[in-house]
């Protein structure tokens, strides 16, 4: 467990929007205390720090951010018989890159603009294409993880597939796109 030096504490502790009566109690210490410490009066012993930085640890992982919390919903997307035309209105009337292919609730593929304009490059028929049925180009389904999953596993998520599926009880609930996790980032830089 690293120790924290006392000047570290006030601003870790209001990145967690702790008050001090609030990280005092969760420590075990006074309000008087931790406004001491923070101010440079006091200099707590090592133990006290280590039940501070425990208890910060304890917030901060209950601030756990979670897909549920960054989710889209509702999911826009098309079934595999809608003709591709559709999923580029779709894309574009949304200002989105990529579309799950839904089954009723269930996930059988995704489509994209990268897989459209690929399609295109290849020589296909453009007025053809958009007529085509979307299972027809459709690619393969996002990944999918349930509504409790980190963030931390979306980004990992995300660094191969363009957008992510959030399910609960095998029923599609919400997205998450590069986007998001991009907005998510400069938000947590802004915070700081």
């Amino acid at each position: 467990m690293r120790l924290m030096r006392p000047t570290e504490i006030r601003n870790l502790r209001i990145k967690l929007g702790l008050t001090q009566a609030q990280l005092a109690e969760l420590a075990g210490v006074t309000q008087a205390y931790i406004a001491k410490i923070e101010a440079g009066i006091a200099d707590p012993k090592v133990s006290t720090l280590e039940r501070i930085l425990t208890a910060l640890e304890g917030a901060k992982a209950k601030r756990r951010i979670t897909a549920s919390q960054i989710m889209n919903a509702p999911i826009i997307s098309v079934k595999p018989n809608d003709k591709v035309e559709k999923a580029i209105r779709l894309m574009e009337s949304h200002d989105i890159s990529q579309l799950p292919v839904l089954e009723g609730s269930t996930q059988i593929g995704s489509i994209s603009e990268a897989t459209i304009l690929r399609k295109i490059a290849e020589g296909e028929d453009m007025s053809k294409l958009v007529r085509s049925d979307v299972e027809e180009i459709m690619e393969d389904p996002f990944p999918t993880v349930g509504r409790d999953a980190d963030v931390d596993t979306i980004y990992h998520l995300l660094e191969h597939n363009p957008a992510v599926l959030i399910v609960d009880r095998n029923k599609a609930i919400g997205i998450v796109t590069k986007a998001d996790v991009l907005k998510l980032v400069n938000e947590f830089k802004r915070i700081k």
